[in-house]
């Protein structure tokens, strides 16, 4: 439900005079609150919509904004960041929506790759938006992978966090169920990065839903979801060169 041309209405009211629409229509519809994040639909869409829109319009670029006229569009990283404070919002059945992918749209293959891996791990619904009828063959096996797509759809539900930053490092992590993790090493510079991480550093916890990485009581095999490998554990550290607007995805599984 789009909110263009729609004067001084209040969002709130007019997506629920919709909802008990949809209600008699006497089957199952997934209802999209499309107000571009303008009402801060986080706070109240929850027992109205299931899903809801957090930004403007998406445009295939790396970190972009593109102006037209009355309005803009954003490209994938600047959507990311524009938003704190509303993991909480998230959850089974009712979900930050981060606009439909630009996955096959223009940009490089990395960025491809990390628009992906950042909308599975931030649980945002995965929406196609490119002509299924020209993808291509990297395309396709980006947006089909089957382990990307589990974390994006593990039964917590629970919106991933930025765990670490310092220069062009960016660390995202998301607990799964079954005491599992998921991890995203990103990249955002314009040179190839050498990671070397250290799990027993500092603790990895997430404090809003009380989760902990228990790395210093159990080991964890480390899984490249992109290359399906298993590629260590977590008692070594973690070392890899991520090409520029690239990443490295991973899911730990707990081994004892």
């Amino acid at each position: 439900y789009d909110w263009c041309n729609t004067g001084d209405l209040n969002a709130k009211e007019a997506y629920i005079t919709m909802r008990d629409a949809l209600k008699t229509a006497g089957r199952p519809i997934v209802f999209s609150i499309c107000e571009w994040g303008q009402n801060e639909p986080w706070k109240w869409g929850k027992d109205i919509g299931h899903l809801w829109r957090v930004s403007g319009d998406i445009t295939p670029c790396w970190d972009c904004e593109q102006g037209h006229g009355s309005w803009f569009s954003l490209g994938v990283w600047k959507i990311i960041n524009l938003r704190k404070g509303i993991r909480s919002a998230s959850g089974p059945g009712h979900w930050n929506d981060f606009d439909m992918m630009e996955v096959g749209n223009g940009m490089t293959a990395a960025e491809d790759r990390v628009h992906f891996a950042m909308w599975a791990m931030l649980a945002s619904p995965l929406i196609m938006g490119n002509d299924l009828r020209s993808a291509s063959t990297t395309t396709l096996e980006i947006l089909t992978n089957e382990e990307v797509i589990a974390v994006n759809q593990d039964s917590l539900g629970i919106q991933a966090f930025r765990f670490y930053k310092e220069g062009n490092l960016d660390i995202w992590a998301k607990p799964l169920s079954n005491e599992e993790w998921a991890f995203c090493f990103v990249n955002l510079g314009e040179q190839e990065l050498k990671l070397d991480f250290n799990w027993k550093k500092e603790p990895i916890e997430d404090g809003l839903y009380k989760r902990y990485l228990k790395v210093r009581e159990n080991s964890f095999t480390i899984r490249d979801l992109y290359r399906k490998a298993d590629i260590g554990h977590t008692g070594s550290n973690l070392q890899a060169t991520i090409a520029q607007h690239d990443c490295l995805l991973i899911k730990l599984r707990k081994t004892n």
